[in-house]
């Protein structure tokens, strides 16, 4: 394929895309819509990429901004909390004392300290940071994704570089998510992690090396822990990933694992033999292809590192995760979304300061530094393009829910969160926005999550007018807000 960028735009404004609704393709496939765009001329100019792959880590539950990068030491005991803050190499900058491997890298990433939106609720937090749009769709169901939710930031990203760089790159997906997918403990699925109305054919590919467990939570084996104490064994082990098909038809529940040789040779045969009696297109049969490559196996085997380098991110599912998303963007794939605890891990209602200390923030500090240094130190850093969030922040206010928790913890807040963003062209060492006395509130600068997104987009180098397609062909903006200023 060429390598010239193949980009899908609307001839109308972002409004008049919004309001198309009555357009579709005669009723085509998705097979016959992919040759179709494929084709597609490439329309108005393309802004120049600084980055060439972005890695969005998600911290699940909500990572507390008092306890990392906008602390209040002034504020009174039950808003400051038990942490202390420490000076970084970014002057006047100063963040949580147990996050020194990051404080001495300052220089190489930067913090919004602004970011705010209109939720406290879990599912609806996740989808509107996933997706990066603040409202919800018709009909929204918290308890379960759909395919009338927006598009995951993922799934945009995953489907505007597909079409600039083909289908799949070294036979491997556009957009992946890893280590897991972000699952309640009552086992339902968190919403937002899709490409909801863009349909099956443009969602994430999930890498699943990471078993679900319903109370354990953290990095395990070395840090995990459960919120409330309840005591149920956690032997997990960070395995040799299996990779689950998003979209097929009839082969929706292959997860066999293939860590053999012999056993992939067999898995090959089984798939190339659905492809001719399931008549599977085109995307579809790269997909298959992809699942039983022994060189995508090879860029995943994070066990078969160099020890050192292992060792440098963490022997937990936090370092293996960041060291496999670090493969990845060696192997060219655009988007990596990188769940760092499942849900709840970062739901620091009760025994927060704890958990924080011991559990927590220690793996992340080291596999974070880990993958900023690497990438800065092989010259990739400036077309690398980190960012790293929840669904909301915490509030200013500690309490104590006694009845579940030992100790002091803090609440849902939607309203502000701190967001760190690393390399791919972003101005390092700096710092956007400004909460209140107690950071409830943004006073400075806010941020929303369409700003959060449209500053992936933009890094990555997709097109203002750049528009997906839903499954009966009607385009929609990829955009909803410009990229951060003073960021980019």
């Amino acid at each position: 394929m060429s390598s010239k960028p193949i980009w899908n735009h609307s001839p109308f404004g972002r409004r008049e895309a919004l309001q198309i609704g009555a357009a579709s393709i005669l009723g085509l496939g998705t097979n016959h819509l992919f040759a179709l765009r494929e084709a597609q001329a490439a329309l108005g100019s393309m802004p120049q990429a600084k980055a060439k792959s972005c890695i969005f880590i998600f911290l699940s539950g909500g990572l507390a901004q008092h306890e990392s990068f906008d602390m209040k030491p002034d504020a009174p005991a039950d808003i400051r909390g038990e942490f202390n803050p420490i000076s970084t190499r970014t002057p006047g900058l100063q963040i949580c004392e147990h996050l020194p491997k990051l404080a001495s890298i300052s220089h190489l990433w930067s913090i919004c300290r602004s970011l705010t939106h209109p939720s406290n609720d879990h599912s609806a937090g996740h989808h509107i940071m996933l997706t990066g749009q603040s409202n919800l769709p018709v009909g929204f169901n918290p308890n379960a994704p759909s395919r009338t939710d927006h598009p995951s930031i993922a799934s945009k990203v995953g489907h505007a570089m597909s079409r600039s760089r083909g289908i799949a790159t070294n036979n491997l997906p556009p957009a992946v998510v890893l280590p897991d997918r972000i699952v309640h403990n009552t086992g339902r699925t968190l919403p937002g992690q899709s490409a909801g109305m863009m349909g099956q054919a443009a969602d994430p590919w999930f890498i699943e090396a990471s078993p679900f467990h319903t109370t354990s939570y953290g990095a395990f084996p070395q840090y995990k822990f459960d919120h409330q104490q309840r005591g149920k064994p956690d032997d997990r082990v960070f395995q040799a990933p299996q990779l689950s098909v998003p979209h097929t038809n009839g082969i929706a529940d292959i997860h066999n694992r293939m860590q053999l040789l012999d056993r992939l040779n067999r898995q090959r045969k089984r798939i190339d033999q659905i492809g001719e009696s399931s008549n599977l297109d085109r995307y579809r049969q790269t997909a298959a292809s992809m699942m039983v490559d022994a060189n995508v196996h090879k860029a995943l085997d994070v066990a078969k590192a160099d020890p050192a380098i292992v060792d440098k991110y963490g022997r937990n599912s936090f370092g293996y995760s960041l060291l496999m998303a670090r493969k990845l963007v060696d192997a060219g794939v655009p988007i990596i979304q990188v769940n760092l605890g499942n849900n709840e891990t970062w739901d620091t209602h009760g025994n927060a300061f704890p958990h924080l200390k011991d559990r927590l923030l220690p793996p992340t500090d080291q596999a974070l530094w880990a993958l900023i240094e690497d990438l800065q130190q092989s010259g990739q850093l400036d077309e690398t393009l980190i960012v790293m969030a929840g669904e909301f922040g915490r509030t200013a206010k500690i309490t104590l829910l006694a009845e579940h928790y030992k100790l002091p913890g803090r609440d849902h807040w939607g309203a502000a969160q701190s967001v760190l963003f690393a390399g791919g062209g972003i101005r390092p060492g700096t710092v956007i926005g400004k909460t209140d006395g107690k950071g409830e509130y943004p006073v400075d600068t806010p941020v929303k999550p369409e700003n959060f997104a449209a500053t992936i987009y933009h890094l990555l180098g997709i097109p203002s007018e750049a528009v997906w397609h839903d499954t009966l062909g009607r385009p929609f903006a990829i955009y909803h807000g410009e990229p951060i200023a003073g960021l980019v």
